[in-house]
């Protein structure tokens, strides 16, 4: 799982140029999780950014409004350094 985290973490980096990369994981109802399962979060960290402080997107965002940031993200795993 955690190499799975590092590759997902080294391709938004190299992807969208951020200056690090923060992780996350939550379990329980208190931690917002209705069924258990293990999941990681990989959010991109720029300088400045007010990640905790930041406020949901508000709404669900659609699989195509999505769907071109991980086109990016598999294009590098498929292919890094290009």
């Amino acid at each position: 799982m955690h190499d799975g985290v590092r590759a997902i973490a080294r391709a938004i980096r190299d992807t969208y140029g951020c200056e690090g990369i923060s992780t996350r994981q939550h379990n329980e109802p208190a931690g917002c999780q209705d069924t258990w399962h293990y999941h990681v979060h990989v959010f991109p960290r720029y300088r400045g950014d007010d990640l905790y402080g930041s406020h949901p997107y508000p709404g669900f965002v659609s699989a195509e409004r999505r769907r071109p940031y991980a086109d990016k993200l598999r294009t590098h795993l498929r292919h890094p350094g290009e």
